[in-house]
């Protein structure tokens, strides 16, 4: 049996496969950091909910709010 030459359309679809599975893998390191900073992001927010309840609680007890 001879080994017949791959076909220019077996060579591009490899080329595709090989560049897809790439971008999949530079997908897959960009999801799990992005993971993180939504996490980071999430509890600086709960930090600022839980000034802002303060700040308010303040200003109540120091008679300096509108209601």
């Amino acid at each position: 049996m001879t080994d017949a030459p791959d076909s220019v359309v077996l060579v591009l679809l490899r080329r595709i496969d090989e560049r897809t599975e790439r971008m999949a893998q530079d997908l897959y390191d960009l999801k799990v950091p992005m993971t993180g900073v939504e996490e980071g992001l999430a509890g600086v927010n709960r930090r600022i909910d839980r000034l802002e309840s303060r700040v308010e609680r303040i200003e109540r007890r120091l008679e300096l709010s509108d209601a």
